[in-house]
């Protein structure tokens, strides 16, 4: 037990550190490889863990590879102008705006493109309009904030969705029937937080005669056209494939394809082609692969160890009380041990924990499954080292000259995400009460 939890800290520290620039997939590997040299898992753990992993990584893989081919298209930059036109020069209108638009780029493009993509866009165009620092830092911070807590109506939103809906068979259109009124509650309890907290730092008013127009956005026309039509059959495709379980990699890596075939001009030989699909290539988490079975194998071994079970004797108790209670007190238990051990691999704790808790009647368990994807979802704004992508985000912003330390994001991010987190908690046990 010692060792399967000694390897687990290290394996976390060395993929939150990452010395000398090391990728997170080569840490977890060798995590993985140290529990397998001292026994903490075996040989026939690893296509156990390879079958709950592959399809979530897979599918992340090319919802990244599509949302860079949009940014690089010119897409979201075109969608940021128009959003700040329909602000009409007012602050207060433009930020609520803005925190809707990374709220409909987050259920569609998965929360890591929402904060790494739109973030630059966004921080760009408010220094063209002339905007000062503290204002800057508002709007930056509402599109990190959102981007995780409105990450929950589809399962193709966060990884978390996606691991937590294969793991436990939830089919696209159930999870969307559930999740979708949920969200909504989500991103009006984070409107009002965002709005409250900052309501110092937002302008007054911007000058328009600033923006450029937001056709000038717009890098490779041919994509562009075909951006909405793709999207919109991609979208109807993952609930009409839901019926004959279809993977949902298939459908999303179908999608890439088709994408990156525009974009490179694959039928003229690449003669005219705009995007470089090297650079996309070279830019989609591939390492995320190896992470996920890596860390999920570290992870297995705590289960092997009976770590987990300890998670599943609490979630009988908080079952006991009702759907409530059990809503509420997975959600918090998630998103605590996710802000300090990283919500990915909290993603399989808690689910092994509530596969393997006894006598919980089956709605509740239901209601429990989403209450951990809530929690995995907005957990990781508690602290930095909650997700890996708000790490990215971090580094990202210090290299365009904004620094946000660890423990003014601490202070944001206890102030805003708890509100936020116990009214969608709320509004879950309503939905499923």
């Amino acid at each position: 037990m010692i060792a399967a939890l000694l390897i687990f800290i290290l394996t976390l520290v060395f993929v939150i550190w990452q010395p000398r620039g090391l990728g997170i997939g080569y840490s977890a590997l060798g995590g993985a490889a140290i529990a397998l040299m001292f026994g903490v898992i075996n040989w026939g753990d690893i296509p156990v863990v390879w079958h709950i992993v592959w399809d979530a990584t897979f599918t992340f893989v090319g919802l990244i590879i599509i949302s860079l081919i949009l940014d690089d298209a010119g897409v979201f930059h075109w969608a940021a102008l128009h959003v700040a036109r329909w602000g009409g020069g007012r602050g207060r209108r433009l930020f609520p705006l803005i925190v809707v638009l990374g709220a409909v780029i987050s259920a569609f493009f998965a929360n890591d493109g929402a904060a790494l993509i739109l973030t630059p866009i966004v921080l760009a165009m408010l220094l063209a309009l002339g905007f000062g620092p503290a204002a800057a830092l508002a709007f930056v911070m509402a599109c990190g904030f959102v981007a995780d807590t409105t990450s929950m109506p589809l399962v193709i939103s966060n990884l978390v969705n996606i691991v937590t809906a294969g793991y436990f068979n939830i089919p696209f259109d159930r999870y969307a029937a559930v999740m979708v009124p949920v969200d909504l509650a989500a991103l009006a309890a984070t409107l009002v937080v965002l709005m409250l907290f900052f309501r110092r730092d937002i302008p007054a008013g911007y000058d328009l005669a600033r923006l450029d127009a937001p056709s000038s956005a717009i890098k490779d026309a041919l994509v562009f056209r075909w951006t909405w039509p793709v999207m919109a059959v991609l979208l109807v495709a993952y609930f009409v494939t839901a019926a004959w379980q279809v993977p949902v990699s298939l459908v999303t890596g179908i999608a890439a394809l088709l994408l990156l075939a525009l974009a490179g001009r694959w039928w003229r030989g690449g003669r005219g082609a705009v995007i470089d699909l090297r650079h996309v290539i070279k830019g989609a988490p591939w390492q995320i692969v190896l992470f996920s079975l890596g860390m999920y194998l570290v992870v297995y071994g705590l289960r092997n160890a009976g770590l987990t079970d300890y998670l599943a004797l609490a979630l009988e108790a908080l079952a006991r009380h009702g759907t409530v209670v059990a809503v509420v007190g997975t959600g918090f238990i998630s998103a605590v041990l996710s802000s300090v051990m990283n919500n990915m691999p909290m993603t399989l704790v808690g689910a092994l924990g509530i596969h393997h808790a006894q006598g919980i009647d089956p709605a509740v368990r239901e209601a429990m499954i989403y209450a951990h994807v809530i929690g995995c979802d907005l957990g990781p704004k508690f602290t930095p080292i909650g997700s890996l992508a708000t790490l990215l985000w971090l580094h990202v912003l210090d290299r365009k000259g904004v620094h946000i330390g660890w423990g003014y994001y601490m202070r944001i991010g206890l102030a805003l995400t708890t509100p936020v987190l116990l009214i969608t908690l709320l509004a879950l046990a309503w939905r499923l009460g």
